[in-house]
């Protein structure tokens, strides 16, 4: 029995509990209150009716309402409220998953005889979020986490849905493609070019298809349609041992020549060279994800002679696994390259080879480089200072 809690419109109400004068009308909080060209970050209820978007600018709010309030945010507070809100949640449980600062999963199956049904913890938790902080949340209630905050987000605010597997069907499958967790705007986009506009259409698409487009993640959102997400609820003191790390994006516009290839796989190597030092992993191998521009993708792994979290050794993995699978100049879209087959720094080792001459030595002037780089980061910036084949693309951030 899974809850999804989401605070409803959390920015704005916990201005609106600090400063009560804000309840009246419509509200919103935005970057700069002063300035033009700042963007909404939340508004009230009221200022939805007006039809203001989170992320547009505060002109067009103020040409859609123009008696918008607006105020400046005040995240210490909401960090502060969040914490408050999920030691509520943890009267019920202690499997208690954040989502973000205003969303959060809990795992109510050992509580049910204690609290009551799903449904009831569900309401008993809405009325003491309302009566200690002044707050209001939506919660789904379902039998795994996917449904659940398919669930909080199909009634707001104050409000609960149960989405049980009687009834998933009847209320998942009719929602549109976008309402699902991890259909981005991309994937809805490639998703509508074959017909998929609701739910219940993915769940009806066939799975190799959906793994062909998309690789793993087409599979999974099968999965997801069709009711077969059973991920756990994780606790915020149980973090997951990263098992990969990897890095990618969409580029502005089709790379079509290798110069172009290798500048994106030199940024991406080095960002994931760095993230492997800052948690104190090497890897064993990579896999570089390609797609191309009509969004077909295909990824490609190897291992490599020994574990590493230095740039250059990804980076020449990652172009050899390029010039195997990729033919110029077959438009690619995006790259991904990831980090395999981890471990902790005291349990990495670098077999010797004898007839190696100075590698090592070579190894080791390329740690402290990297590491130099690090620290110049850390003090001024990650495009303080990149490698020469990065170029226009060392302003990615990880």
């Amino acid at each position: 029995m899974i809850l999804h809690c989401d605070c409803n419109s959390f920015y704005a109400s916990v201005e609106t509990v600090l400063d009560p004068s804000l309840s009246s009308g419509p509200m919103a909080v935005c970057g700069d209150p002063k300035s033009r060209h700042g963007i909404i970050l939340a508004k009230n209820e009221a200022a939805k009716k007006y039809g203001v978007q989170t992320a547009e600018t505060i002109w067009q709010a103020r040409r859609k309402c123009p008696g918008l309030k607006l105020v400046a945010p005040h995240r210490d507070a909401y960090a502060e409220y969040s914490r408050r809100v999920n030691a509520i949640y943890q009267r019920c449980t202690d499997q208690v998953e954040p989502f973000g600062i205003d969303e959060s999963w809990l795992d109510v199956t050992g509580s049910q005889q204690l609290f009551g049904t799903g449904k009831e913890i569900a309401d008993r938790l809405r009325e003491e979020m309302k009566r200690e902080l002044g707050l209001t949340i939506s919660v789904g209630v379902s039998f795994n986490k996917v449904f659940a905050k398919l669930g909080s987000d199909y009634k707001k605010p104050d409000a609960t849905t149960v989405i049980d597997r009687d009834n998933w069907q009847r209320i998942v499958w009719p929602l549109p493609v976008g309402d699902l967790l991890g259909v981005g705007r991309s994937t809805q986009k490639l998703l509508r070019q074959y017909g998929v506009e609701t739910i219940g259409q993915l769940a009806a698409f066939p799975r190799e298809t959906l793994e062909t487009l998309m690789g793993k993640h087409g599979a999974q959102l099968h999965d997801y349609a069709n009711g077969q997400e059973n991920s756990p609820v994780h606790p915020q003191h149980e973090a997951e041992p990263v098992k990969s790390v990897g890095n990618g994006t969409t580029f502005p516009t089709n790379l079509t020549r290798w110069e172009q290839v290798r500048a994106g796989l030199s940024a991406l190597a080095d960002s994931v060279a760095g993230r492997l030092r800052r948690y104190g992993m090497y890897c064993g191998g990579v896999a570089l994800t390609i797609r191309y521009a009509d969004f077909r993708q295909f990824t490609r792994q190897t291992r490599l002679s020994g574990p590493t979290h230095l740039q250059k050794d990804i980076y020449r993995a990652a172009l050899t696994l390029a010039q195997q699978a990729w033919h110029a100049p077959e438009p690619i879209r995006a790259l991904t390259v990831t980090a395999l087959y981890l471990t902790p720094d005291g349990e990495s080792y670098q077999q010797l080879d004898l007839l190696a001459g100075d590698t090592t030595r070579r190894d080791e002037k390329q740690e402290r480089l990297e590491q130099a780089m690090d620290a110049i980061r850390g003090k001024y910036g990650k495009g303080s200072i990149t490698f020469g084949n990065t170029g226009k693309f060392s302003g990615w951030d990880d």
